[in-house]
This record gives structure tokens, C-alpha cells and sequence, in this order.
């Protein structure tokens, strides 16, 4: 279970509670993380009884029939439904996944919802990714090349070549393993954090990228690279199966190679 980031000197509170239609047998309750910023002096936990037999199988499908049918403040992200947006990651049981690849018959008692550890909340559900995006996008990923492309083809790659990209392209920035690590709760102002990192894997993996040096310069760095333990909560916590942990120590061998 990882550790929730609250409003200073506050701990959620016991909010409403949203019973089932009458009549419903098949009832789970959501126990769901509530607040807004610009109004709230504390967070508060809502509760709602979901008909389970009018509900879809994931926790996403229960959510967007509590905003659907029951409490249209709520707010939360989505978008895909199907893994690949990224768009509803969330701590759901105590773990960093994507609500609409949790199934709700695999939580226990009432389904906990909470957004993710250790950042910034918008609102309810919805963490503020500001800081995260600028990191990503200090790390330029886009292909930098000084040679022109060849006349006659796209940039190629041997089978082998693209194989090094295995395990890094799938990323979806859900940042569900970064807020699962200690290491970026405390240094998240200078540590990268594993998804970033491993975004960083990806472009200097690639045989067509002509930056490897730069890239790996810009990560030589106390924080933005050594802040990482091998703590492996990132790869535990990734709901797409990838290995974080395995491309940071990659990144850290290859400043060493160089360095040799």
C-alpha cells in the first residue's frame, strides 16, 4: 500500500452516503476520495452503494455510473476504457493501477478510491500532472539527428535494433509507477522518477537517435537519475507489465560503460 499525499494537517473525513435504488440485491459500496481546492478545508470520503447488477465489471464502469446516476460532481479522468490512455490511473486497494483495467470483483469489501500519491489534487480524482509533463519534456522525446534521412527510405532498424525498444514504446505516462515510489515523494523536484526514466531509455535505445551522449549527459546527475533506490514499487505497480527499475540500472550501466 502506498502512501497517500493530503492538505497539510488533514486527514479525510467521513462524507455522504449514497444508498442503492430500492430494491437493488447485488450492491457493492465505492468509498471515494473528495476534494476541491478552492472550496474544501479538508478531504472526505463519499460512499456509494453501486447496483453491481446494473454495472459494468470495472471499477471505471462503477465510477462513471456514480457520476452518471448518482453524484454528478465527482470528478475524475478517462478516456480509452481500454488501457492505453493512461487517463484513469488512480489508487484503488492501496495500489497505483488504471481503473478501467481493475475488476471490481477483485476488491475486497468496499472498493477504496483514491487519486495518486503524492501529488497535487485538481480535484477529487484528478492529480495536477504539471510538474510530471515538464520533466517529461525536459528529457526531449523526439528523435535528434544531425545526418539527413536516407533519399530513398524512412530511417530503418534491424530486427535486432527494434528489439532494444521492447519494453520501453508501450509506456502510456500513467505515472502509476512514479507515484508509488519514495524516492520521487521526497525528491520529486529533481528526481525523474521511473516513468520518466524509462521514457529516457526509450530515445537513447534507439539505433536511428544520433543524441546518445547529450541524453545520457543530461541524466548524469546526483537527482535526476540517483535518486533511485531499486525500491522495484514501479515495476510492481505498472499496469501495463514493464520493468522501470530494469531501465534505470540500463541507463545507469551505460554511464558506466562510457565512463570505463
Amino acid at each position: 500500500m502506498v502512501e497517500l499525499s493530503l492538505p497539510k494537517n488533514s486527514k479525510p473525513v467521513k462524507g455522504k452516503h449514497h444508498a442503492a435504488p430500492s430494491g437493488a440485491k447485488n450492491v457493492k459500496r465505492f468509498d471515494v476520495y473528495r476534494y476541491d481546492p478552492d472550496k474544501d478545508a479538508t478531504p472526505r470520503i463519499d460512499s456509494y452503494d453501486v447496483d453491481l447488477d446494473t454495472c459494468g465489471p470495472m471499477v471505471l464502469d462503477g465510477l462513471l455510473k456514480i457520476k452518471d446516476e448518482m453524484d454528478q460532481t465527482l470528478a475524475l479522468r478517462r478516456s480509452c476504457r481500454e488501457g492505453i490512455c493512461g487517463s484513469c490511473a488512480m489508487n484503488i486497494d492501496g495500489g497505483n493501477t488504471l481503473a478501467c483495467l481493475k475488476p471490481i470483483d477483485e476488491c475486497n469489501g468496499a472498493v477504496k478510491i483514491y487519486p495518486l500519491p503524492h501529488m497535487p489534487v485538481v480535484k477529487d480524482l484528478v492529480p495536477d500532472l504539471t510538474h510530471v509533463y515538464a520533466q517529461y519534456a525536459s528529457i526531449e522525446p523526439w528523435m535528434k539527428t544531425e545526418t539527413l534521412p536516407p533519399s530513398s527510405s524512412e530511417r530503418l532498424q534491424s530486427p535486432e535494433e527494434r528489439e532494444k525498444l521492447d519494453g520501453l514504446w508501450e509506456c502510456i505516462l500513467c505515472f502509476c509507477c512514479s507515484t508509488s515510489c519514495p524516492s520521487y515523494w521526497w525528491n520529486g523536484d529533481r528526481y525523474l522518477g521511473p516513468a520518466i526514466l524509462l521514457q529516457a531509455a526509450r530515445w537513447i535505445n534507439d539505433s536511428r537517435d544520433e543524441a546518445t551522449g547529450e541524453r545520457l549527459d543530461n541524466l548524469e546527475d546526483p537527482f535526476r537519475l540517483y535518486r533511485c533506490h531499486t525500491i522495484m514499487n514501479c515495476t510492481q505497480t505498472c499496469p501495463k507489465g514493464l520493468n522501470p527499475a530494469k531501465a534505470i540500472a540500463d541507463i545507469k550501466m551505460k554511464l558506466v560503460e562510457r565512463a570505463g
